[in-house]
């Protein structure tokens, strides 16, 4: 008996074993499956040139701010450099300039460098067709210097009009290339302006010159959610009261004076009395 008993209960655990024995061989099995599944086939990789450290605006391009990195080749977009000496020149050319800032880690394209020894300007910046102008401003009408190059700003003109006060923005959507000599994006903190330079149309340009000349320009900075710019209508002075402008009489310290009249004859005589 219990011989029998010992030989039933060998006989379960030998098969409890072979159980999980065979279940951790089938999750193993899936498991090696999935990972097989997913794995990569063996990329292609190419060498791409990025910032080793923050290049700004108009900044000479020098091996020291450049590395190169490996790259999916079928991800290197067109106008990346494959090498450094694609960017700095092999046989001595001057160097490089950037067109925009670039930051640490990007990768540099060629629509963000100038060609070899050419001198960098803000013409780069502007859209074909587009102008820069410059316009004066002071802390108030520069929002506080919180305006920086590459903001985008409402132009509004104030001037008096048949003897009213009134506003208009007359620009829209305006980008900021510039503040005083300082075109670079990147710049930090509140800077007060006394020039401001903007991008317009040809047909803006002329705008903005006769508002110049006719009022004071404000400027409003606006925010970069892509917003559609909807018309907007002139408001004067008489708006912001709720009526037209009345013209009070000055007051007067005068005080009226009393006379008596002394008749003699045909002759008349005024004489003023002390009050």
């Amino acid at each position: 008996m219990l011989l029998r008993s010992a030989f039933v209960i060998t006989a379960g655990l030998a098969i409890a074993g072979g159980s999980a024995w065979l279940a951790r061989g089938m999750l193993v099995t899936s498991a090696e499956q999935q990972v097989a599944a997913t794995t990569v086939p063996d990329q292609q990789f190419g060498t791409v040139v990025v910032a080793l450290a923050d290049i700004g605006f108009g900044q000479e391009i020098s091996p020291a701010l450049l590395t190169t990195q490996n790259w999916p080749i079928e991800s290197i977009p067109e106008g990346a450099f494959p090498s450094l000496e694609a960017v700095t020149g092999a046989n001595g050319e001057p160097p490089r300039s950037a067109r925009r800032a670039i930051s640490a880690g990007e990768l540099l394209m060629a629509a963000k460098l100038s060609d070899f020894g050419e001198k960098v300007t803000i013409l780069q910046t502007l859209s074909p067709g587009n102008r820069a102008m410059t316009i004066q401003v002071d802390a108030v009408s520069g929002v506080a210097g919180f305006v920086k190059p590459g903001d985008r700003v409402d132009i509004v003109l104030t001037e008096t009009r048949s003897g009213d006060l009134r506003a208009r923005t007359i620009l829209q959507n305006v980008r900021v290339i510039g503040i005083d000599q300082n075109y670079a994006e990147d710049t930090q903190g509140a800077q007060i302006a006394r020039t401001i330079t903007v991008e317009v149309t040809p047909e803006d340009s002329q705008r903005l010159a006769l508002a110049q000349r006719a009022g004071a320009l404000s400027l409003t900075l606006r925010s970069d959610d892509g917003t559609d710019s909807a018309p907007l209508g002139t408001m004067s002075l008489s708006d912001l009261l709720d009526g037209p402008a009345v013209d009070l009489p000055e007051p007067t310290d005068t005080v009226a004076k009393r006379t008596v009249t002394i008749r003699r004859g045909n002759d008349a005589e005024i004489i003023e009395l002390n009050n």
